[in-house]
């Protein structure tokens, strides 16, 4: 079942695209934490939404930067998809935990500050929008930079 928002349905990443970034907040406080997505998704990023350049952007960083993360419930982290090449790295802890864009509530929080000196200073996290799909918010130290999406793969 797909996520409402005004007369928009929410049902896959491109879906995300077309929302402003208020309205991508208000899904995102909307929205059930989900459950701790398990194996291989597919990353977005979504900057300047609503925009040409964002549009740009986003295919940009999809080509040559970060493809999406793979999640290992066992071990309670995850490595990032980088790289033309969609190498696994840049490992972080996954674990429910507050939330820091929706005060007293909870989310699925994606920390790099113990695993990755390249990262350390990132913090994720993430709400489930619509079935095997997921939102995030992007902090360094405690500023907000952007927002994602991670679309698990079938």
């Amino acid at each position: 079942m797909a996520t409402t928002t005004k007369s928009l349905t929410i049902a896959n990443a491109q879906d995300l695209l077309s929302l402003s970034q208020a309205e991508l907040d208000k899904l995102y406080r909307n929205s059930p934490l989900g459950d701790i997505p398990v194996g291989d998704t597919k990353g977005t990023a979504i900057l300047i939404p609503k925009s040409p350049f964002g549009m740009i952007a986003t295919w940009l960083i999809r080509l040559l930067v970060w493809q999406g993360k793979v999640f290992s419930p066992a071990q309670r982290d995850l490595k990032n998809k980088v790289s033309p090449f969609g190498l696994k790295a840049i490992r972080a802890m996954v674990y429910v935990g507050d939330s820091w864009l929706i005060q007293g509530q909870k989310a699925i929080v994606i920390d790099y500050s113990k695993t990755s000196f390249v990262a350390q200073k990132i913090r994720d996290e993430i709400r489930q929008v619509a079935p095997r799909l997921y939102l995030g918010k992007v902090f360094w130290g405690h500023k907000r930079l952007l927002d994602f999406s991670l679309s698990l793969e079938r």
